[in-house]
């Protein structure tokens, strides 16, 4: 059991209220992923259901349970933070071991949970080594096995991936996925990285300013964000947002429409525009085309294939069963 339970959880550093009154209730079993914008209070909201930060009002429940005013350590939470914080001196074994020893767990059972661990994370052949002989990747797995042995109700995880290069990000996404998977158990994750929510979560948290703008799967945001924020947060690269005579001709105050939906062409089409930079990735090619009007650049997706370059005349239309629509206070329009 993992439910994770927030009624109108607010905090307020002095005068300063950096997360208003908020609800969010994260299922048992559930991967769910906080994303926003650095200083948009994902972090803040973590540490306030691990009680490393005293909420201002409201009450928190862990499994039906009030933990509001339960210390950190009896929560029956384990977290994992960007920085390994393991120590030097000690073996990858007597690092995962730290917080069973502190907590009187007998050693034969220690021995079990270890092994276990090191197992599901691959490092049963690291475990006499120390930090400073593992790689980057290797040394947050010991701190996810750390977390592990600890046989939490929710595991807390503040981007856990931030330290590493893209390759190791990469691989390490799909660890945890798969480690979620054999364990079944509720894990929140904290990102500035929509990619890493998109290919990760059950469920995505999207925040601004402490204020939760939308929480559903990665493509129910996809498909209909609820607002513009979340429009040109959620995708990468983000929706293009288009307003003037563009979007009045659709009766909104904006329209948006996603890279890899527009057409492109070099005899007609809706909007006339000039490729400015093309990014080729092989498969793919990114066109930033300018002076098109309500939104310059205007990125596309193409075929990696397709021959343009910087300068050439390009004409776009987009494909209207994808067009999102948005009210003058950018909220969606169906």
């Amino acid at each position: 059991m993992g439910q994770i339970k927030l009624n109108q959880v607010s905090k307020s550093f002095g005068e300063v209220e950096v997360i208003p009154p908020l609800d969010l209730t994260i299922e048992d079993g559930e991967f769910s992923v906080f994303v926003g914008p650095s200083g948009c209070g994902k972090s803040t909201l973590l540490r306030l259901i691990a009680g490393l930060e005293d909420i201002t009002s409201g009450h928190i429940e862990i499994d039906g349970a009030d933990a509001t005013n339960v210390p950190p350590a009896k929560r029956g939470l384990a977290m994992v933070f960007q920085s390994y914080a393991l120590y030097p001196h000690m073996s990858v074994r007597k690092n995962i071991a730290f917080p069973m020893r502190m907590a009187g767990v007998p050693q034969d059972e220690q021995d079990r949970r270890i092994e276990a661990a090191a197992q599901a994370l691959n490092l049963t052949d690291y475990l006499d080594r120390r930090p400073g002989q593992l790689s980057g990747g290797q040394r947050q797995r010991v701190a996810i096995g750390r977390a592990i042995v600890r046989e939490p109700q929710a595991f807390l995880f503040d981007e856990p991936l931030s330290n590493l290069d893209a390759a190791l990000r990469v691989g390490m996404r799909m660890e945890i996925s798969e480690l979620h998977k054999k364990l079944n158990t509720t894990m929140i994750y904290v990102t500035h990285d929509q990619v890493e929510a998109m290919t990760m979560a059950d469920k995505i948290v999207v925040l601004q300013a402490g204020v939760i703008e939308q929480v559903g799967s990665p493509l129910e945001l996809y498909r209909a964000p609820r607002n513009k924020f979340v429009a040109g947060f959620i995708g990468s690269p983000k929706m293009n947002l288009i307003e003037g005579a563009a979007a009045e001709k659709h009766g909104v105050h904006t329209i948006g429409i996603r890279p890899e939906h527009i057409d492109v062409s070099s005899t007609e089409g809706t909007w006339k525009g000039t490729v400015g930079v093309a990014e080729h990735l092989g498969s793919d090619t990114f066109l930033h085309i300018h002076s098109v009007a309500g939104c310059d650049p205007m990125t596309v997706r193409v075929d990696g294939e397709l021959p343009v370059k910087h300068g050439d005349t390009v004409y776009l239309t987009p494909n209207l069963a994808h067009l999102h629509k948005f009210d003058e206070q950018g909220l969606r329009v169906e």
